[in-house]
């Protein structure tokens, strides 16, 4: 057998005014995990881009099977036994699994597609490789764990000795993750080689044999888990020490803030996504909404904000009714939102930074009177946003656009904690920021709790919401299934409501 399956060796990849891989070099070998850990515009992506032939490097060497190789394509990459999963799967959702796994390398018997064939190599390896599937399911029926799988399968089908991952637990519960891990550990008694991306230090510290950081496009250090803490890891992605648990007191809980009543919503296709929600939230205290995405989070919270229209049900803040009602009156009624989507729903990218830290009261006091805007007082107002958050830019007149993802984050959280509120409905807080950032939205949300507001906290992350949350909310399928104090939320009961296990 080789010793080596996959190296990038003195790789640098530039794009225009980025140099997002400054000589890097990292090697996996056979029957071996290899963990790339990063801050987001480290370089991870770039670099797992160019090991499959989706970019080309435009200095150094890739080598597979101890040969190095020019590829010019994913097909290349393929050919030479490197399978890819991405973060965002590759699958025809209206097409069967056998039929997802074999596409473009179907068997045939008489000049014709040979499905009997195709079906039994599915199951041999599905059987083989502990990644049990429906072959005759319907894609768009399975559930995202499935999914997951179906994609692992497709490369296994292709004789992939290598498996790149991009964050491949992120839409997983933590059963369906703690089952991937096992099964790729499985995959390496074979001799597979993984190449694992990720931001949860957890899982790297359970499952990597080899762990290389990167950090502005260059390995700041490499190591293994009997040398490595999660504080450590951390503080080798960053460049300086991070807080990784919340620290955070008792809640005080007072009156109802947020009072939802058997709310129905529909999701863009018109089927209901939200089937019968009645929750409380109260000030001075975290409500996490914990979930598979898919499960209705986002229907919710867009119910909430005024960004969706309710089908029936009822919405109050503050004993005021205000089902169905319009954005600006939900947020003059004491609301801030981050939202899931900030490009879409919580900047405009071309306004500038100070455009921006009002766009939710430019038409009030101080910042404007009888239509015509102050400019002097907006910019002030910006200007203490982007100090107190921590905005890294070289101006408020900039762009939003200018901003990196955390930045663009740290700007919104800014907007929305810089007038007093009485409720604060973060959807997915930290998605795409690097753990810095992250470490400071937590203080920030926990420092709106202390002062009385009412928090509903929705995350794909369950540690986020395990860290946060003084009660936890789970929905399965548009239903609430429970609503656990936070000192018996643990994963596991919490992972088996997220897969709709109640008993």
């Amino acid at each position: 057998m080789t010793d080596l399956l996959l190296a990038a060796r003195n790789v640098t990849k530039q794009f225009p005014g980025v140099l997002a891989n400054d000589d890097v070099s990292v090697e996996l070998k056979p029957g071996r995990i290899l963990a790339l850990l990063g801050e987001n515009g480290a370089g991870k992506s770039t670099l797992v881009n160019v090991l499959f032939g989706m970019y080309r490097p435009d200095g150094g060497q890739i080598i597979i099977k101890d040969e190095v190789v020019d590829l010019r394509g994913p097909d290349d990459a393929i050919s030479r036994g490197i399978g890819m999963v991405h973060q965002h799967f590759q699958l025809v959702p209206p097409m069967r699994v056998v039929e997802n796994i074999v596409l473009g390398a179907e068997p045939t018997k008489r000049g014709l597609v040979d499905l009997d064939e195709a079906r039994l190599r599915v199951v041999e390896l599905s059987t083989k490789y502990g990644l049990e599937v429906d072959p005759d399911a319907l894609v768009e029926d399975l559930p995202v764990g499935m999914q997951q799988r179906v994609e692992i399968l497709k490369a296994l089908y292709r004789n992939a000795d290598v498996l790149i991952l991009d964050e491949p637990t992120g839409v997983l519960t933590p059963q369906e993750a703690d089952h991937l891990l096992r099964v790729l550990r499985g995959l390496t008694e074979t001799g597979v080689g993984i190449v694992f991306i990720t931001h949860k230090l957890r899982e790297v510290l359970a499952i990597a044999d080899d762990i290389v950081v990167l950090r502005e496009g260059r390995v700041v250090g490499t190591t293994t888990p009997d040398q490595a803490t999660e504080s450590g890891l951390a503080e080798m992605m960053v460049g300086r020490s991070v807080v990784l648990r919340v620290e955070k007191q008792a809640a005080q809980p007072g009156d109802v803030v947020l009072q939802v009543d058997d709310l129905k919503v529909n999701d863009d296709r018109g089927q209901l996504a939200v089937d019968g929600v009645s929750l409380q939230v109260r000030a001075g205290e975290i409500v996490g909404v914990a979930g598979v995405e898919g499960n209705g989070q986002r229907e919710l919270v867009e119910a909430i904000t005024g960004l969706r229209h309710a089908s029936s049900g009822a919405m109050a803040i503050g004993g005021k009714p205000l089902t169905n009602s319009s954005t600006r009156q939900i947020a003059a009624n004491g609301v801030g939102h981050i939202p899931e989507d900030r490009e879409k729903h919580g900047i405009i990218a071309a306004y500038s930074l100070a455009e921006n830290s009002v766009l939710n009261r430019y038409h009030r006091t101080p910042f404007s009177s009888r239509g015509i805007m102050h400019r002097e007082v907006i910019y002030e107002h910006a200007q203490s946003v982007v100090e107190e958050f921590d905005v890294r830019t070289p101006s408020v007149t900039v762009a939003a656009s200018s901003l990196s993802g955390g930045n663009k984050q740290k700007l919104i959280v800014g907007r929305e904690f810089s007038e007093n509120i009485k409720l604060l409905v973060a959807a997915q807080p930290t998605r795409g920021i690097d753990i810095g950032a992250i470490e400071f939205i937590h203080r920030r949300i926990v420092e709106q709790r202390d002062k009385g507001a009412a928090v509903l906290l929705v995350s794909a992350e369950l540690d986020e919401i395990l860290s946060l949350a003084d009660r936890v909310a789970v929905l399965y399928d548009g239903k609430l299934v429970d609503v656990l104090d936070a000192n018996v939320a643990t994963r596991e009961r919490v992972g088996l409501l997220m897969a709709g296990i109640t008993d």
